[in-house]
């Protein structure tokens, strides 16, 4: 669940040439997120200028003031990166160089958690799901996650605790989750949240993956999804594989990619739901 803004893996890349399933060809970033705080996530990700979480924050701040939710769930959460951005009154394209530089090699991972418990105190309550068990300790650990939950919902259901947990969930949030999880995870997300007729989401997702059939299970529950005008650009790409593949599969969705895909970058839409008496 744990994407690179995709907050996440990729799983085995394919032949050149064999284009396959959407983002069957993304670079396999795996191991930062076997890792026991960010600095590798950060690190590694800043080479590809990944950025979706930064631009995604100013957006989800907006949410949160429209839907004044009592828990946010943020879907792919890793370490808990849109956390601490949230929860943070800096620059956003600033927050995560925390974790790279001089004085973060120095550190210990309980020195970085106990920095970020101080720097990042805040109210808001975010709680995370991911498939890295060490991401979701070091985010709960560093109080960027109220709770988390190292679960996979693509073929279990939640656990009691998790379900407890998400139940009065009110604002989903995710920075590119959507195509490594998929419709099952976010049917049994809504079937565990005790209202999800009042549920908004804010949800990136990156061009190459469908994200419809979701959208027409939010319908069902009486939500309204909108996709917000523009694209918005997530990291660059690894290599010329995993561009032809991007551009092969935005193509096929019926997608332009000149001056997005083409242009070296992979992008990513927004959509957003609400409830449809939310004004």
């Amino acid at each position: 669940m744990s994407r690179p803004g995709e907050h996440g893996r990729s799983g085995e890349p394919g032949r050149p040439g064999d284009h396959g399933r959407p983002g069957e060809h993304k670079a396999d970033f795996s191991d930062i997120y076997a890792q026991p705080d960010p600095r590798a996530y950060v690190s590694t990700l800043k080479r590809f200028e990944y950025q979706i979480p930064q631009r995604a924050t100013p957006i989800f701040r907006e949410v949160i003031g429209a839907a004044r939710p009592a828990r946010v769930l943020d879907v792919c959460c890793s370490y808990g990166i849109n956390s601490a951005l949230l929860k943070s009154s800096g620059d956003p394209r600033e927050v995560l160089d925390r974790y790279t530089g001089p004085s973060a090699e120095r550190s210990s991972t309980a020195e970085l958690a106990a920095a970020d418990r101080h720097d990042f105190a805040d109210d808001l309550d975010i709680v995370g799901l991911d498939v890295s068990e060490p991401a979701i300790a070091y985010g709960r650990r560093a109080g960027l996650l109220t709770d988390g939950w190292a679960e996979n919902l693509e073929t279990t259901d939640p656990s009691p605790e998790l379900a407890k947990g998400i139940a009065d969930t009110g604002l989903i949030i995710s920075t590119g989750g959507v195509g490594y999880v998929g419709l099952p995870t976010f049917e049994r997300l809504l079937a565990a949240i005790n209202r999800p007729d009042e549920l908004w989401l804010a949800i990136f997702v990156l061009r190459v993956f469908d994200y419809s059939a979701i959208t027409e299970l939010l319908a069902d529950h009486g939500l309204t999804t909108e996709r917000l005008p523009g694209t918005y650009p997530q990291r660059r790409f690894a290599d010329d594989t995993e561009q032809q593949a991007a551009i092969h599969d935005v193509q096929r969705r019926g997608l332009d990619p000149e001056g997005l895909e083409a242009d070296g970058w992979y992008h990513a839409h927004c959509y957003l739901t609400r409830p449809r008496n939310a004004g």
